[in-house]
């Protein structure tokens, strides 16, 4: 009975991703995954634009070293919409690292549950690049316009 009540405690709903995701940075600045963690299968498969990572003790590894890398950070959740077993996360994420200035970096994550309700799967999509070198002076527009006239 006992292990029934600990699977269902970390099994993860929409309501609950509102709430866990928006405490999860807001931690006097400082990130802090622990109360998520839980609700991440010991196989999780991460991936973004710079890394992939398997298994949750790699995942808590990257978490981590962002932790050590930001002096502050910070989230808000635009938008949190669930379809099947497959919850997204609109956001916008400030960070400031110690050496640099803040950066707004503006996402989505797309967050995959197994049977049990917990995380098996999470890729994030955002311009790492464009978004912080928006909040370079006159640096970032050329950077835009770069990538217009290649790009687009």
């Amino acid at each position: 009975m006992e292990e029934f009540e600990t699977e269902k405690e970390h099994r993860l709903t929409l309501e609950l991703v509102k709430e866990l995701w928006s405490k999860t940075y807001n931690t006097d600045g400082n990130p802090d995954w622990s109360h998520i963690l839980p609700y991440y299968d010991d196989t999780i498969y991460f991936r973004d634009t710079i890394q992939e990572i398997r298994g949750i003790a790699a995942f808590k590894e990257m978490t981590d070293r962002l932790t050590e890398r930001s002096k502050d950070l910070n989230m808000k959740l635009v938008k949190v919409v669930q379809q099947g077993d497959d919850i997204f996360i609109e956001w916008e994420m400030t960070i400031s690292y110690k050496k640099y200035p803040s950066s707004i970096l503006y996402g989505l994550s797309r967050l995959t549950l197994n049977e049990q309700g917990r995380i098996i799967e999470q890729r994030d999509y955002y311009d790492l690049w464009g978004d912080i070198f928006d909040n370079i002076p006159s640096f970032g527009k050329r950077y835009r316009k770069f990538m217009k006239k290649k790009f687009g």
